[in-house]
């Protein structure tokens, strides 16, 4: 069973108490309330997404698989036939990792947490594949026109997050599916509270909203970082002198 050589990330050790991470944050009623994917390595996955803090970026990333796996089942593509359930719901979980303080690296956020994720399940027992789908999948999240076309695990990633965010494809999910998620993982603004860690983000490091990315258009919106130039000022200014 996956979850045996447990990660010191996020400052929660749970190797010398295994059965921390079965009863912090009530989870255990809603892994079976919600019919989540019931593993150790899930378990861990959402005990480090709560230590990690912001806990409304965390209960996101929760209401994001769920979302995400009810859409899918609305489309036909199912948990066992059609993707592996657990590695759907460990690159949900940990898709915003790069949001969070220990996940802030030099990179845009959809990799440094999709880094971070990797690095966490590498270390305990994930085999490389599915670790990979996980990496592709978190750092494809935002990429619109992309990952719906993408094996399930990362177009269902992509679409419970958009879901959650903006309600985009929200009319697929099935009824009193939302009140319960929100009820169990209140949302407590979650979309501005998270628009506003990614800005904060670029403020720091302009670097992390490069041209033509999410985090770059954010950034734009809202003023921040350094000037981005216009496409055509690129265009223009390139190769001087060469038709």
């Amino acid at each position: 069973m996956h979850g045996q050589n447990v990660a010191h990330i996020g400052g929660l050790d749970t190797s010398g108490n295994p059965g921390l991470h079965r009863t912090i944050n009530g989870m255990t009623d809603h892994f079976a309330e919600f019919s989540m994917p019931d593993t150790d390595l899930t378990r861990m996955a959402y005990d480090l997404v709560f230590s990690l803090g912001p806990e409304p970026l965390a209960r996101h990333s929760v209401r994001t698989y769920l979302f995400g796996r009810a859409i899918g089942e609305a489309q036909g593509v199912r948990a066992g036939a059609d993707y592996d359930d657990e590695t759907l719901f460990l690159a949900c979980l940990l898709h915003d990792a790069g949001l969070t303080e220990r996940g802030d690296g030099a990179g845009r956020f959809e990799v440094d947490g999709a880094d971070l994720a990797a690095e966490f399940l590498s270390r305990n027992g994930l085999d490389g594949e599915r670790v990979r789908v996980v990496w592709e999948a978190i750092a494809l999240h935002t990429s619109v026109g992309i990952a719906h076309r993408m094996r399930p695990e990362i177009a269902l990633t992509h679409a419970g997050s958009g879901a959650d965010i903006v309600a985009l494809g929200a009319g697929a999910l099935p009824e009193g599916l939302a009140d319960r998620a929100h009820a169990a993982f209140p949302r407590d603004d979650a979309g501005r509270r998270l628009t506003g860690i990614i800005i904060d983000q670029i403020i720091r490091n302009p670097a992390k909203a490069p041209l033509g990315s999410f985090p770059g258009e954010l950034a734009r919106q809202h003023g921040a970082g350094a000037p981005v130039p216009e496409w055509a000022e690129l265009v223009a200014a390139a190769w001087p002198g060469v038709r």
